[in-house]
């Protein structure tokens, strides 16, 4: 009788309202992507079509022409998995669980040399591309800035060399590489 109503759920019915919410999500997302240095665009493994359409749209001054190629990018959307991309916007975010991790991971590092002179040998074990001599120093100077109630300039140097030490979590759907 009405055999076309059996059908399995890859032919699930997706209401025209339902697909409008999914392009609009897909062109909000293509706005986050013109908000991205080129940098930042290189680290995320876009399609070649995509890449050019942001771009070129960076390259607009007219209103409405910059709205015509917002929809452009858009439609491109359509046709890859936004997903790595969401990832990588959360990474950038900050909203990452595992980036989150990773930067608690690295202020406790900071804290426990800055607390022991103990700790400088269990981070060098840990990492052992770290440079000693650059910790320690940086170490002393984070502490003598404290006590001397100094702005923290090397506080925050020692937080950057450790996360230049400690490795990123890798991002999914992105040159993980450095660009």
């Amino acid at each position: 009788m009405a055999d076309h109503l059996n059908e399995g759920p890859e032919d699930e019915f997706v209401s025209k309202t339902q697909r409008k919410k999914q392009m609009d999500a897909l062109q909000d997302l293509g706005r986050e992507l013109l908000e991205l240095s080129n940098d930042q665009l290189k680290k995320i493994d876009l399609p070649e079509d995509l890449l050019s359409a942001i771009t070129e749209y960076k390259r607009i001054n007219s209103h409405g022409a910059k709205k015509r190629q917002e929809q452009y990018i858009g439609r491109l959307m359509r046709d890859i998995d936004p997903e790595p991309i969401r990832a990588y916007l959360a990474v950038s975010k900050g909203e990452s669980a595992a980036h989150t991790a990773w930067l608690h991971l690295i202020e406790r590092w900071r804290e426990r040399l800055l607390e022991d002179d103990t700790s400088l040998p269990d981070f060098v074990d840990a990492y052992p591309d770290a440079d000693v001599q650059q910790l320690r120093n940086l170490v002393r100077n984070a502490r003598k800035e404290k006590l001397e109630a100094r702005p923290p300039k090397s506080f925050r140097l020692l937080f950057q060399l450790i996360k230049d030490i400690i490795p990123a979590p890798a991002i999914p759907g992105a040159n993980n590489e450095e660009a």
